[in-house]
Protein backbone atom coordinates (compact mmCIF):
# COMPACT_ATOMS: atom_id res chain seq x y z
CA UNK A 1 0.00 0.00 0.00
CA UNK A 2 1.60 3.24 -0.68
CA UNK A 3 0.46 6.71 -0.29
CA UNK A 4 0.87 9.58 -2.78
CA UNK A 5 2.65 12.03 -2.78
CA UNK A 6 2.67 14.57 -4.99
CA UNK A 7 -1.01 14.91 -6.02
CA UNK A 8 -3.11 15.74 -3.70
CA UNK A 9 -3.62 18.93 -1.47
CA UNK A 10 -2.63 19.92 2.12
CA UNK A 11 -7.00 20.00 2.49
CA UNK A 12 -7.60 16.26 0.61
CA UNK A 13 -7.85 13.08 2.02
CA UNK A 14 -4.67 11.16 1.76
CA UNK A 15 -4.84 8.75 -1.30
CA UNK A 16 -3.67 5.42 -0.82
CA UNK A 17 -2.89 2.72 -3.53
CA UNK A 18 -3.01 -0.90 -3.27
CA UNK A 19 -0.26 -2.68 -5.33
CA UNK A 20 -1.23 -5.79 -6.28
CA UNK A 21 1.61 -6.05 -9.06
CA UNK A 22 3.39 -7.91 -6.41
CA UNK A 23 0.96 -10.92 -6.62
CA UNK A 24 3.61 -13.58 -8.58
CA UNK A 25 1.82 -13.14 -11.90
CA UNK A 26 1.94 -9.91 -11.49
CA UNK A 27 -1.73 -8.55 -11.47
CA UNK A 28 -4.90 -9.06 -8.65
CA UNK A 29 -6.01 -11.70 -10.98
CA UNK A 30 -3.62 -14.36 -9.37
CA UNK A 31 -5.81 -14.17 -6.24
CA UNK A 32 -8.91 -15.47 -7.78
CA UNK A 33 -7.51 -17.62 -10.19
CA UNK A 34 -5.43 -19.50 -7.45
CA UNK A 35 -8.59 -19.98 -5.67
CA UNK A 36 -10.49 -21.34 -8.32
CA UNK A 37 -8.20 -23.97 -9.19
CA UNK A 38 -7.66 -25.11 -5.99
CA UNK A 39 -11.37 -25.82 -5.28
CA UNK A 40 -11.54 -27.52 -8.33
CA UNK A 41 -8.84 -29.85 -7.67
CA UNK A 42 -10.18 -30.29 -4.18
CA UNK A 43 -13.80 -31.09 -5.42
CA UNK A 44 -11.86 -33.27 -8.85
CA UNK A 45 -12.78 -31.35 -11.28
CA UNK A 46 -9.58 -30.58 -12.52
CA UNK A 47 -7.15 -33.76 -12.11
CA UNK A 48 -3.46 -34.52 -13.40
CA UNK A 49 -2.60 -33.43 -16.80
CA UNK A 50 -5.94 -31.93 -17.04
CA UNK A 51 -6.71 -28.92 -19.49
CA UNK A 52 -7.71 -25.17 -18.41
CA UNK A 53 -9.70 -23.24 -20.61
CA UNK A 54 -11.08 -19.72 -19.75
CA UNK A 55 -12.33 -16.62 -21.36
CA UNK A 56 -9.56 -13.31 -20.68
CA UNK A 57 -8.45 -9.87 -21.77
CA UNK A 58 -5.28 -10.87 -20.42
CA UNK A 59 -4.53 -10.89 -16.77
CA UNK A 60 -7.00 -13.76 -15.79
CA UNK A 61 -5.77 -15.89 -18.54
CA UNK A 62 -1.70 -14.75 -17.11
CA UNK A 63 -2.56 -16.06 -14.00
CA UNK A 64 -4.11 -19.42 -15.30
CA UNK A 65 -1.04 -20.06 -17.57
CA UNK A 66 1.17 -19.60 -14.70
CA UNK A 67 -0.81 -22.07 -12.56
CA UNK A 68 -0.60 -24.48 -15.42
CA UNK A 69 2.66 -23.82 -16.00
CA UNK A 70 4.09 -24.71 -12.37
CA UNK A 71 0.86 -27.63 -11.36
CA UNK A 72 0.92 -29.31 -14.93
CA UNK A 73 -2.11 -28.20 -16.82
CA UNK A 74 -2.31 -27.60 -20.54
CA UNK A 75 -3.98 -24.15 -20.80
CA UNK A 76 -6.58 -22.36 -23.40
CA UNK A 77 -6.96 -18.80 -23.46
CA UNK A 78 -9.49 -17.07 -25.45
CA UNK A 79 -8.22 -13.59 -26.08
CA UNK A 80 -9.49 -11.07 -28.61
CA UNK A 81 -8.17 -7.97 -30.97
CA UNK A 82 -7.57 -5.55 -27.42
CA UNK A 83 -5.56 -8.04 -26.15
CA UNK A 84 -2.15 -6.58 -25.71
CA UNK A 85 1.10 -7.51 -27.68
CA UNK A 86 2.93 -8.03 -24.60
CA UNK A 87 0.04 -9.83 -22.72
CA UNK A 88 -0.27 -12.23 -25.84
CA UNK A 89 3.41 -12.97 -25.24
CA UNK A 90 3.22 -13.72 -21.46
CA UNK A 91 0.43 -16.15 -22.01
CA UNK A 92 2.69 -18.24 -24.70
CA UNK A 93 6.22 -17.85 -22.81
CA UNK A 94 3.90 -19.73 -19.98
CA UNK A 95 3.07 -22.46 -22.57
CA UNK A 96 -1.01 -21.46 -22.75
CA UNK A 97 -2.32 -21.79 -26.15
CA UNK A 98 -3.80 -18.67 -27.30
CA UNK A 99 -7.28 -18.06 -29.69
CA UNK A 100 -8.18 -14.78 -30.82
CA UNK A 101 -11.20 -14.36 -31.84
CA UNK A 102 -11.97 -11.28 -33.76
CA UNK A 103 -16.33 -11.33 -33.79
CA UNK A 104 -17.78 -8.35 -32.07
CA UNK A 105 -20.85 -9.34 -30.39
CA UNK A 106 -24.07 -7.58 -30.22
CA UNK A 107 -22.73 -5.17 -27.45
CA UNK A 108 -19.72 -4.11 -30.01
CA UNK A 109 -17.72 -6.03 -27.40
CA UNK A 110 -15.95 -9.23 -27.67
CA UNK A 111 -17.11 -10.89 -24.44
CA UNK A 112 -20.25 -12.96 -25.23
CA UNK A 113 -17.95 -14.23 -28.23
CA UNK A 114 -15.35 -15.35 -26.26
CA UNK A 115 -17.04 -16.90 -23.49
CA UNK A 116 -19.15 -18.83 -26.11
CA UNK A 117 -16.01 -20.52 -27.60
CA UNK A 118 -14.83 -20.91 -24.06
CA UNK A 119 -17.45 -23.22 -22.97
CA UNK A 120 -17.79 -24.97 -26.65
CA UNK A 121 -14.01 -26.29 -26.20
CA UNK A 122 -14.57 -27.24 -22.97
CA UNK A 123 -17.60 -29.61 -23.53
CA UNK A 124 -15.54 -31.13 -26.36
CA UNK A 125 -12.31 -31.64 -24.79
CA UNK A 126 -12.60 -34.46 -21.99
CA UNK A 127 -10.67 -33.67 -18.78
CA UNK A 128 -11.03 -29.78 -19.20
CA UNK A 129 -12.29 -27.33 -16.17
CA UNK A 130 -13.38 -24.00 -16.82
CA UNK A 131 -12.64 -21.45 -14.29
CA UNK A 132 -15.95 -19.24 -15.84
CA UNK A 133 -14.78 -16.08 -14.27
CA UNK A 134 -17.44 -14.38 -15.44
CA UNK A 135 -20.28 -16.76 -13.89
CA UNK A 136 -18.34 -18.42 -11.16
CA UNK A 137 -18.96 -16.62 -7.52
CA UNK A 138 -15.89 -18.16 -6.49
CA UNK A 139 -14.35 -15.11 -8.46
CA UNK A 140 -15.74 -12.53 -5.25
CA UNK A 141 -15.12 -15.21 -2.56
CA UNK A 142 -11.38 -15.18 -3.19
CA UNK A 143 -11.78 -10.98 -3.10
CA UNK A 144 -14.19 -11.38 0.16
CA UNK A 145 -11.73 -13.48 2.01
CA UNK A 146 -8.33 -11.97 1.01
CA UNK A 147 -8.00 -8.48 -0.72
CA UNK A 148 -10.82 -6.71 1.39
CA UNK A 149 -8.99 -7.91 4.59
CA UNK A 150 -5.94 -6.93 3.55
CA UNK A 151 -7.21 -3.59 2.32
CA UNK A 152 -8.90 -2.83 5.44
CA UNK A 153 -6.38 -4.03 7.78
CA UNK A 154 -3.30 -1.82 5.66
CA UNK A 155 -5.66 1.06 5.20
CA UNK A 156 -5.86 1.45 8.76
CA UNK A 157 -9.17 2.92 10.55
CA UNK A 158 -8.75 6.42 9.15
CA UNK A 159 -10.55 4.81 5.42
CA UNK A 160 -13.37 6.66 4.89
CA UNK A 161 -13.75 5.77 1.13
CA UNK A 162 -12.53 2.47 -1.24
CA UNK A 163 -12.74 2.71 -5.50
CA UNK A 164 -12.53 -0.39 -7.18
CA UNK A 165 -13.39 -0.68 -10.61
CA UNK A 166 -15.42 -3.75 -12.87
CA UNK A 167 -15.25 -6.00 -15.00
CA UNK A 168 -16.23 -9.49 -14.26
CA UNK A 169 -17.29 -8.19 -10.77
CA UNK A 170 -14.94 -10.25 -8.37
CA UNK A 171 -12.82 -7.30 -6.80
CA UNK A 172 -15.84 -5.35 -6.36
CA UNK A 173 -18.20 -8.12 -5.22
CA UNK A 174 -16.39 -9.48 -2.89
CA UNK A 175 -14.66 -6.40 -1.24
CA UNK A 176 -18.32 -4.55 -1.30
CA UNK A 177 -19.61 -7.35 0.44
CA UNK A 178 -16.45 -7.61 3.09
CA UNK A 179 -16.69 -3.80 3.98
CA UNK A 180 -20.27 -3.91 4.40
CA UNK A 181 -20.35 -6.55 6.69
CA UNK A 182 -17.28 -5.14 8.80
CA UNK A 183 -16.57 -2.00 7.70
CA UNK A 184 -20.03 -0.51 6.82
CA UNK A 185 -18.57 3.18 7.41
CA UNK A 186 -16.88 3.00 4.72
CA UNK A 187 -17.92 4.23 1.18
CA UNK A 188 -18.10 1.78 -1.78
CA UNK A 189 -17.49 3.30 -5.09
CA UNK A 190 -17.58 1.42 -8.38
CA UNK A 191 -15.84 2.48 -11.45
CA UNK A 192 -16.35 1.68 -14.99
CA UNK A 193 -15.96 2.55 -18.30
CA UNK A 194 -17.96 4.90 -20.73
CA UNK A 195 -19.47 2.57 -23.12
CA UNK A 196 -20.18 -0.62 -20.65
CA UNK A 197 -23.42 -1.37 -19.60
CA UNK A 198 -22.59 -3.28 -16.39
CA UNK A 199 -24.71 -0.23 -14.80
CA UNK A 200 -27.29 0.33 -17.61
CA UNK A 201 -26.77 2.80 -20.13
CA UNK A 202 -25.63 3.23 -23.59
CA UNK A 203 -23.36 0.45 -25.11
CA UNK A 204 -20.17 1.63 -26.93
CA UNK A 205 -17.04 1.49 -28.00
CA UNK A 206 -13.92 1.62 -25.03
CA UNK A 207 -10.15 1.26 -24.80
CA UNK A 208 -9.44 1.11 -21.13
CA UNK A 209 -8.02 -3.02 -20.55
CA UNK A 210 -9.61 -4.64 -17.78
CA UNK A 211 -13.23 -3.17 -17.41
CA UNK A 212 -16.14 -3.20 -18.46
CA UNK A 213 -19.52 -5.99 -19.45
CA UNK A 214 -22.37 -5.86 -21.40
CA UNK A 215 -24.42 -6.79 -18.55
CA UNK A 216 -24.40 -6.76 -14.27
CA UNK A 217 -21.96 -9.90 -13.61
CA UNK A 218 -23.77 -12.25 -11.25
CA UNK A 219 -20.14 -12.01 -9.02
CA UNK A 220 -21.47 -7.80 -8.14
CA UNK A 221 -24.80 -9.65 -6.68
CA UNK A 222 -26.17 -6.75 -4.47
CA UNK A 223 -25.94 -2.96 -6.01
CA UNK A 224 -27.13 -2.14 -2.69
CA UNK A 225 -24.02 -2.28 -1.16
CA UNK A 226 -22.31 0.24 -3.22
CA UNK A 227 -22.82 3.71 -2.34
CA UNK A 228 -21.90 5.38 -5.80
CA UNK A 229 -21.22 4.74 -9.29
CA UNK A 230 -18.62 6.78 -11.73
CA UNK A 231 -18.10 5.82 -15.46
CA UNK A 232 -14.76 7.24 -16.83
CA UNK A 233 -13.87 8.50 -20.61
CA UNK A 234 -10.53 6.52 -21.93
CA UNK A 235 -8.77 9.75 -22.26
CA UNK A 236 -9.08 10.76 -18.50
CA UNK A 237 -7.92 7.11 -17.49
CA UNK A 238 -4.98 7.25 -19.19
CA UNK A 239 -4.04 10.92 -18.67
CA UNK A 240 -4.41 8.95 -15.01
CA UNK A 241 -1.89 6.62 -15.93
CA UNK A 242 0.69 8.69 -17.06
CA UNK A 243 0.41 11.27 -14.79
CA UNK A 244 0.81 8.73 -12.08
CA UNK A 245 4.27 7.43 -13.76
CA UNK A 246 5.73 10.77 -14.79
CA UNK A 247 5.11 12.77 -11.01
CA UNK A 248 4.56 9.56 -8.53
CA UNK A 249 6.77 7.17 -9.93
CA UNK A 250 3.74 4.36 -10.23
CA UNK A 251 3.41 2.08 -13.20
CA UNK A 252 -0.43 0.59 -13.77
CA UNK A 253 -2.74 -0.14 -15.55
CA UNK A 254 -5.63 1.98 -17.78
CA UNK A 255 -8.34 0.92 -14.96
CA UNK A 256 -6.46 2.35 -11.87
CA UNK A 257 -6.09 5.09 -14.20
CA UNK A 258 -9.77 5.49 -14.12
CA UNK A 259 -9.71 4.40 -10.39
CA UNK A 260 -7.68 7.50 -9.83
CA UNK A 261 -9.34 10.23 -10.82
CA UNK A 262 -12.43 9.54 -8.93
CA UNK A 263 -10.23 9.12 -6.15
CA UNK A 264 -8.74 12.46 -6.22
CA UNK A 265 -12.05 13.32 -6.80
CA UNK A 266 -13.18 11.75 -3.74
CA UNK A 267 -10.13 13.12 -2.08
CA UNK A 268 -11.54 16.33 -2.38
CA UNK A 269 -14.46 15.84 -0.51
CA UNK A 270 -12.91 13.95 2.46
CA UNK A 271 -10.82 15.88 4.92
CA UNK A 272 -7.06 15.03 6.05
CA UNK A 273 -8.03 13.15 8.91
CA UNK A 274 -9.46 10.66 6.43
CA UNK A 275 -8.14 8.41 3.49
CA UNK A 276 -9.21 6.72 0.61
CA UNK A 277 -8.12 4.05 -0.77
CA UNK A 278 -8.07 2.30 -4.71
CA UNK A 279 -6.37 -0.95 -6.10
CA UNK A 280 -3.73 -1.12 -8.64
CA UNK A 281 -4.68 -4.25 -10.35
CA UNK A 282 -1.59 -4.74 -12.32
CA UNK A 283 1.48 -3.03 -13.68
CA UNK A 284 2.04 -0.54 -16.58
CA UNK A 285 4.35 -2.70 -17.94
CA UNK A 286 2.06 -4.69 -20.07
CA UNK A 287 0.55 -1.64 -21.73
CA UNK A 288 3.68 0.26 -22.57
CA UNK A 289 3.26 -0.40 -26.41
CA UNK A 290 -0.49 1.37 -25.53
CA UNK A 291 -1.47 3.57 -22.79
CA UNK A 292 2.38 5.00 -22.93
CA UNK A 293 2.84 4.92 -25.80
CA UNK A 294 2.24 8.47 -27.41
CA UNK A 295 2.31 7.44 -31.30
CA UNK A 296 -0.38 5.10 -30.39
CA UNK A 297 -2.68 7.58 -28.42
CA UNK A 298 -2.71 10.28 -31.13
CA UNK A 299 -3.80 7.01 -33.55
CA UNK A 300 -6.85 7.33 -31.60
CA UNK A 301 -7.24 10.80 -31.13
CA UNK A 302 -6.03 11.07 -27.22
CA UNK A 303 -3.81 13.33 -25.71
CA UNK A 304 -0.64 13.07 -25.07
CA UNK A 305 -0.48 15.24 -21.91
CA UNK A 306 0.91 14.18 -18.76
CA UNK A 307 -0.41 17.69 -16.88
CA UNK A 308 -1.40 17.62 -13.56
CA UNK A 309 -3.19 20.76 -14.07
CA UNK A 310 -4.86 19.50 -16.73
CA UNK A 311 -5.41 15.78 -14.96
CA UNK A 312 -6.96 17.78 -12.01
CA UNK A 313 -9.03 19.63 -14.43
CA UNK A 314 -10.86 16.79 -15.29
CA UNK A 315 -11.23 15.57 -12.17
CA UNK A 316 -13.11 18.47 -10.90
CA UNK A 317 -15.34 17.58 -14.02
CA UNK A 318 -16.16 13.96 -12.98
CA UNK A 319 -19.95 13.57 -11.31
CA UNK A 320 -21.31 10.17 -10.46
CA UNK A 321 -22.72 8.28 -12.63
CA UNK A 322 -25.37 7.24 -9.94
CA UNK A 323 -25.76 8.00 -6.14
CA UNK A 324 -27.91 5.11 -6.44
CA UNK A 325 -26.46 1.96 -7.95
CA UNK A 326 -29.59 -0.68 -7.15
CA UNK A 327 -31.52 1.22 -9.86
CA UNK A 328 -28.86 0.37 -12.88
CA UNK A 329 -28.66 -3.00 -12.36
CA UNK A 330 -28.64 -4.45 -16.20
CA UNK A 331 -28.46 -8.67 -14.87
CA UNK A 332 -29.18 -11.10 -17.76
CA UNK A 333 -29.79 -14.03 -15.42
CA UNK A 334 -30.69 -16.55 -19.07
CA UNK A 335 -26.77 -15.15 -20.60
CA UNK A 336 -25.00 -18.36 -18.85
CA UNK A 337 -27.23 -20.37 -20.47
CA UNK A 338 -27.65 -18.97 -23.43
CA UNK A 339 -23.41 -19.12 -23.36
CA UNK A 340 -22.69 -22.86 -22.61
CA UNK A 341 -21.77 -22.01 -18.94
CA UNK A 342 -20.72 -24.91 -16.92
CA UNK A 343 -22.06 -22.39 -14.07
CA UNK A 344 -25.20 -21.70 -15.13
CA UNK A 345 -26.99 -22.34 -12.32
CA UNK A 346 -25.03 -20.21 -10.12
CA UNK A 347 -26.42 -17.68 -12.85
CA UNK A 348 -29.65 -18.11 -12.43
CA UNK A 349 -30.48 -19.29 -8.79
CA UNK A 350 -32.59 -17.08 -6.87
CA UNK A 351 -30.33 -17.99 -3.78
CA UNK A 352 -26.93 -15.81 -3.35
CA UNK A 353 -23.46 -17.58 -3.40
CA UNK A 354 -22.12 -19.37 -0.48
CA UNK A 355 -19.45 -17.23 1.09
Amino acid sequence: MVRLQRLTGAHDAPVLVKLERSNPGGSIKDRPAWHIVRQAEEDGRLGPGGTIIESSSGNFGISLAMIGAARGYRVIIIVDPKTTATNLAMLRTFGAEVIVVDEQDDTGSYHKTRIALANKLHREIEGSFRPDQCFNPLNARAHYRGTAVELVDQAGPELAAVVLTVSTGGQLGGVSRYLREHAPQVHVVGVDAIGSTIFGGTSGPYLIPGVGLGWTPINLDDLARLDSVYKVADEDAFLGCRVLARHEGILVGGSTGAALCVALRLARHYGPDHCVALVAADSGERYLQTIYDDGWLTSHGLSVTTSTVELHRRVDRLRPYSNHPVDTANYRPELAAELGSPNGRCATAAGRPRW
